[in-house]
């Protein structure tokens, strides 16, 4: 896909620039998808990335998580064991894998088991974002306050 021009709308748009640098973002995919992963929700505010790191140690990968981003990157050591492959299908390239995170989710934990790199997130609104319910005085007991106190 070929990024699209957000110039327009960013005239008249103020505050909105990472917005569309997310939509050219998703444009800009790798194209060979290495390594798969999956994306499974496991609660109304938590999530869970699966990479499929197949030949990787823990120690090869690295989960680095800073504003709304979250980045895998994985590097294998060079060994030099003397092994003479003939056909080496499982993959041993780098890689880094990004993904954008959307406000208030956390990474509350990352595992690695049977060759699948788990990262747990969390959805954490800080209380003075949520929802609170306001209790509504009627003008009588406002106007009993005054006249309690002028007495």
């Amino acid at each position: 896909m070929r990024p699209y021009d957000f110039t327009p709308f960013a005239r008249s748009a103020i505050g909105f620039d990472r917005l569309f640098d997310l939509l050219n973002a998703g444009t800009r995919e790798s194209a060979e998808g290495y390594p798969p992963y999956d994306i499974i929700r496991t609660g109304e505010d938590s999530f869970r990335i699966s990479l499929a790191v197949a030949g990787f140690k823990a120690s090869d990968i690295t989960v680095t998580t800073q504003q709304n981003l979250l980045t895998v990157a994985g590097r294998k050591a060079e060994a030099k064991n003397g092994v003479d492959y003939i056909y080496h299908g499982i993959s041993a390239a780098p890689f880094e894998r990004c993904f954008n995170l959307a406000d208030y989710i956390e990474v509350s934990s990352a595992r690695f088991e049977n060759g699948l790199l788990q990262i747990d997130l969390a959805r954490r609104i800080p209380q003075a974002m949520k929802p609170r319910r306001i209790e509504i005085g009627s003008a009588e007991a406002v106007d009993n306050g005054r006249t309690a106190k002028a007495a």
